[in-house]
């Protein structure tokens, strides 16, 4: 299964953002990134990144298994738009089992026909 929590198979899912395919909305794309974190992904982070927020470089927490996605709410990010928004909750475990979530509410632009991560509306993870 993905690791985005859509219940699909993960090649029916994000492999395929993952491998250079467009995703269709922002959800799909954050779906995609939180899919990319849990797998490692970093030059996929990297590239659907915005240019003007992208970092020059992006070292994972080895140390954090992600084990759930909920997304809270979206507005615009669909086929037709060119901005968007999506809320979500990312849940992990670190090594030592203790929970982390994620609370974010994300920006995205499309740029170029492909959607991109602009920034997160809130801070650090929640130990």
């Amino acid at each position: 299964m993905c690791p985005c929590g859509s219940r699909r198979p993960y090649a029916e899912c994000c492999e395929p953002f993952h491998r250079g395919g467009a995703a269709p909305t922002a959800e799909a794309l954050m779906r995609s990134r939180y899919s990319a974190f849990a797998r490692g992904l970093a030059p996929y982070l990297l590239a659907t990144w915005h240019p003007s927020t992208r970092p020059d470089h992006l070292a994972l927490d080895v140390g954090l298994t992600w084990r759930a996605l909920q997304i809270v709410d979206t507005v615009d990010g669909g086929p037709d738009d060119d901005t968007g928004v999506v809320e979500f909750r990312a849940i992990a475990r670190t090594a030592d089992g203790e929970r982390v979530e994620q609370h974010e509410r994300s920006t995205f632009d499309r740029i170029g026909g492909r959607w991109v991560y602009r920034d997160g509306g809130t801070g650090p993870l929640v130990r």
